[in-house]
């Protein structure tokens, strides 16, 4: 493989990125987005390695704000991390000389690159999610909350006082209030016993309540049926940050059937939104320590889309 420093074109200025190809010719192309919260280009553990001996070229890229890159991911809205993984893809066929090119998000990368594969079909030849919900911002959080709640402990009446809570936060908030309101009032309730999980992160600041502000117009469902290109979406059986049944259900439902033979759902038993079926060691490449079922289901899916 080779690898060169690049940059991407943002809203935000000019984002560091780094492009790593195949030593011969690259078969197709892939750009990574990552999930929520901070990330730069030196992540996704080896897999872009993967990725460039089975012929598949691979961009991955700083958000705003991180690896020395201009700007704040808190700022952004998740149509400005769909223009992102566009102009990605721009860049990556233009340097890589690929033809055929799609995107790989990894839990909220996957609503950034559904989003993308609508607003550019012309753009994007295939979509691959990772632990990515098929449902919006609020019911998946509500989710996680509730789940984590039950397993710490709490009472049936404090979980359903946290919940409370979290839906009178997003119901403000999508709004249009001030988060700054939003999270005064949510510091008076720091004494009960389920702020701990309701009102930590990704809740606890004024920046990252506006941001969750921003994700919770975003309705998977509703762009599903837009989709124009072969989807392949990964779940972990365990994953305690995604609610998978209601996610197989929406695909089931709002999926279009147009690339029926090419489609693909993977749920990996044994493992959760990381898709570690136990905790990843240090002296050993992190993605070859995923579900074992992951990286044949992923070869597969891209012999398919990208032969």
């Amino acid at each position: 493989m080779v690898e060169v420093d690049t940059a991407v074109e943002s809203a935000a200025g000019p984002l560091n990125a780094i492009l790593c190809t195949p030593v011969g010719p690259a078969r197709g192309g892939l750009v990574l987005s990552d999930g929520s919260g901070p990330a730069d280009r030196f992540a996704w553990q080896g897999l872009p390695e993967w990725l460039a001996r089975h012929g598949i070229a691979t961009l991955r890229h700083d958000k705003p704000g991180c690896g020395g890159s201009p700007g704040d991911w808190r700022r952004q809205t998740l149509a400005d991390r769909a223009a992102e993984g566009l102009a990605a893809l721009t860049a990556l066929r233009k340097q890589a000389g690929v033809e055929r090119a799609g995107l790989i998000g990894y839990s909220q990368g996957g609503w950034a690159s559904l989003l993308a594969a609508v607003t550019g079909p012309e753009q994007v030849d295939f979509l691959i999610t990772i632990g990515g919900p098929y449902v919006g911002a609020e019911e998946q959080e509500r989710a996680l909350l509730a789940r984590v709640m039950r397993r710490r402990g709490l009472s049936g009446g404090s979980v359903e006082a946290g919940l409370a809570w979290a839906d009178e936060r997003a119901a403000r908030l999508r709004a249009g209030e001030d988060p700054a309101e939003v999270h005064a009032d949510q510091h008076e309730l720091a004494g009960k016993d389920w702020a701990a999980v309701v009102c930590d992160r990704p809740y606890d600041t004024v920046e990252e309540l506006g941001f969750f502000a921003r994700m919770l117009a975003f309705d998977p469902a509703a762009v599903l049926p837009f989709v124009q290109c072969p989807l392949m979406a990964f779940f972990g059986a365990d994953d305690e940050h995604v609610p998978v049944e209601r996610s197989l259900v929406v695909l089931g439902e709002r999926l279009p059937g147009r690339h029926r033979g090419t489609n693909g759902v993977a749920v990996l038993p044994g493992v959760g939104h990381m898709l570690y079926p136990v905790p990843p060691r240090d002296d050993r490449p992190r993605f070859e320590q995923l579900s074992p079922g992951f990286l044949p289901t992923l070869q597969a899916f891209l012999d398919r889309a990208a032969p």
